[in-house]
């Protein structure tokens, strides 16, 4: 995982504008933001993925990594095959750590306590033990690295890595944010039922909207980055939010905060907490639960992790091979001729019915509009299930979730 691979990766995939232009300089700045951990943990639902994907035995299926938990997630159905790809070398790592736990680690205590907990000075303990002999090399490097205080890159799962990360530290950021003006975003997880999250939403969170220093940061790009976005979905949130950034995010976090019941929502946990329910364990990954353990150990060798982009990997794979596709956020960031050789790529791998979900910012698929006639005949789309999806990603951050399904030959 060189530098310059993954300095060029991300070029390719943000630089759309010339340096000496605001939007170049916007880009080159996300890029180098992003160049390190991104998302210690994914906000996308994998209960809605996989009902979407109808993941199951014998499917083989391609995914964006970030964080990795999508992918372990994904190993509860115990599909034939996963490739996870990403353009981060540090999402990869962190993906063959997790699988190499699963697998190396003794029991699902030990497994929980690295992952669930991710705070404990023993994990340095049960990689040294356990693990680090098993990683690849170049996972081994990147957790082996040591800061200019001469830690490893491992220890920062003895100070949960939950709070580290872009999104971690964005997630903290806003957490002290929130206290400059008197409020507190630990207090939404005492909330008992839903009526009571409503109230201290609009008691303790809602008003910190209304600020105007809030409403001046939502209105800067690089406010956003924190949450992995980049100006081009920065353009998208905003023009879905018809100027009122600060509103559309509100809306949001309100769906988060007050949508769903608190006590298994492990996005809200890690939003208002920033850990996962330690003591009963249901605010957890699927794939952090006891129920899943066997079928995670079991199944953690049927995945491949690469740095890559995903139409470069899907170039390399034979025709009618693959059955689904998860591509995140990712369109968001494209534009529209990186997303036709994306999807000529997709076109050229799909099996028949297979099937590809992506979300976005905004609302509206922005295939509709990209995609040449001929590749678009090939896949079937029915926009009114959009709310449905959304309305059921507990993570409550995106616009639209999108479903293309594969035309029969």
């Amino acid at each position: 995982m060189s530098k310059q691979k993954t300095k060029d990766l991300l070029a390719n995939a943000v630089h759309a504008n010339k340096l000496a232009s605001r939007e170049g300089i916007l880009e080159r700045l996300f890029t180098l933001a992003f160049s390190g951990l991104v998302y210690p943990q994914i906000w996308e639902d994998p209960a809605v993925d996989m009902a979407a994907l109808e993941l199951g035995p014998d499917k083989r299926i391609i995914t964006i990594a970030s964080g990795g938990c999508n992918v372990m997630n994904y190993l509860t159905a115990s599909p034939a095959e996963i490739i996870a790809v990403d353009l981060n070398p540090a999402h990869i790592a962190l993906l063959k750590l997790k699988l190499t736990a699963a697998r190396h680690l003794p029991n699902h205590e030990s497994f929980f306590r690295f992952f669930g907990h991710a705070d404990e000075g023993e994990n340095t303990a049960r990689y040294d033990r356990f693990l680090r002999d098993h990683l690849s090399d170049d996972a081994r490097a990147y957790w082996e690295k040591r800061s200019l205080t001469g830690r490893r890159q491992i220890s920062i799962f003895t100070r949960n890595i939950y709070r580290y990360g872009l999104l971690g530290r964005f997630i903290g950021i806003m957490h002290l944010l929130a206290r400059a003006y008197g409020k507190n975003p630990r207090l939404m997880l005492t909330a008992q039922g839903l009526d009571e999250q409503r109230r201290l939403f609009e008691e303790n969170l809602a008003p910190v909207f209304d600020s105007r220093l809030v409403r001046w940061l939502c209105r800067m790009p690089v406010s956003l980055y924190g949450l992995g976005i980049p100006p081009a979905q920065f353009a998208y949130l905003s023009a879905d939010a018809d100027g009122d950034l600060a509103g559309l995010l509100r809306q949001r976090l309100a769906r988060l905060a007050c949508d769903f019941p608190l006590e298994d929502n492990y996005f809200a946990w890690q939003a208002f907490g920033r850990r996962y329910d330690r003591e009963s364990r249901r605010a957890v990954p699927p794939y952090l639960t006891h129920a899943a353990y066997d079928a995670i150990r079991a199944n953690a060798d049927r995945v491949t992790a690469i740095q890559a982009s995903m139409t470069d990997e899907l170039a390399g794979l034979p025709a009618e091979s693959l059955d689904g596709y998860v591509l995140l956020d990712a369109q968001d960031w494209m534009t529209p001729a990186q997303m036709i050789a994306l999807w000529t790529e997709i076109s050229r791998t799909a099996r028949p019915g297979a099937r590809v979900i992506f979300r976005t910012a905004g609302l509206d698929s922005p295939l509709e509009a990209v995609l040449p006639a001929d590749i678009r005949s090939r896949w079937s789309y029915d926009p009114s299930t959009v709310p449905g999806y959304v309305a059921r990603d507990r993570s409550s951050i995106y616009g639209g979730f999108h479903l293309y399904v594969r035309a029969s030959a």
